[in-house]
């Protein structure tokens, strides 16, 4: 009768765990496939957005692995490039921050819409989710540009049925006081901001994971 018990609240321990999204013990592994943006330049490495991502979610008693594969000056043809051992396998999803040196650059956004299509198939067919962060093109390229780059992200989301959001910089772009000397890359403060935002998104996002996991 004891060993009953014993075994019932056993039971009721593992299935908690599932309840809360993820497996007891088991952190999920997510890799951020990132520019500067994302890789921190300018900051310590605590203060950069993976870092601090992955310290609001262990606050929020989510076990997390987080890894940050950004690279400063990557286009999102660079990140496809490097995706094979910037992801590696067991990863359990990534969240893809790309396409804002495209812009900067005037790339033509038909080889951003490929490249970042290229990175969600390749992922995809690894059975890895994927989380997309949205970017939106400076105004100096004119309207035509901006609304061809700006579509991109929307477009992939939909077509290929993964999480969107919608502009990583939201909060935070053009407002001097929470970006670095070069207004373009956000300060600590501004990476706080980031997170704050992009968490709720996030924490369905490991959800999904979680669910799969089953």
């Amino acid at each position: 009768m004891h060993i009953a018990v014993l075994m019932f609240a056993l039971m009721t321990v593992v299935n908690s765990a599932w309840a809360e999204g993820q497996p007891a013990g088991k952190p999920v592994k997510l890799v951020v496939l990132g520019d500067s943006l994302s890789a921190g330049l300018g900051l310590p490495a605590q203060e950069a957005f993976p870092a601090k991502l992955q310290k609001a979610l262990q606050a929020k008693g989510i076990a997390i692995d987080m890894t940050n594969a950004g690279v400063s000056g990557d286009t999102s043809s660079g990140g496809r490039d490097r995706l094979d051992w910037s992801v590696p396998d067991g990863t359990d999803g990534v969240i893809v921050e790309l396409g804002a040196n495209d812009a900067l650059r005037g790339i033509d956004p038909d080889l951003t819409r490929t490249a970042l299509s290229d990175i969600v198939q390749r992922l995809k067919a690894r059975k890895i989710p994927v989380m997309l962060c949205g970017m939106q093109s400076p105004p100096n390229y004119g309207a035509d540009y901006a609304a061809r780059f700006n579509s991109i992200y929307p477009d992939l989301a939909k077509k290929f049925d993964v999480p969107l959001y919608p502009f990583f910089l939201d909060g935070v772009a053009a407002d001097a006081r929470l970006n670095q000397a070069d207004g373009i890359h956000p300060t600590a403060a501004g990476v706080d901001i980031i997170v704050g935002k992009i968490v709720p998104m996030v924490e369905a996002f490991i959800g999904t994971i979680s669910e799969q996991r089953r």
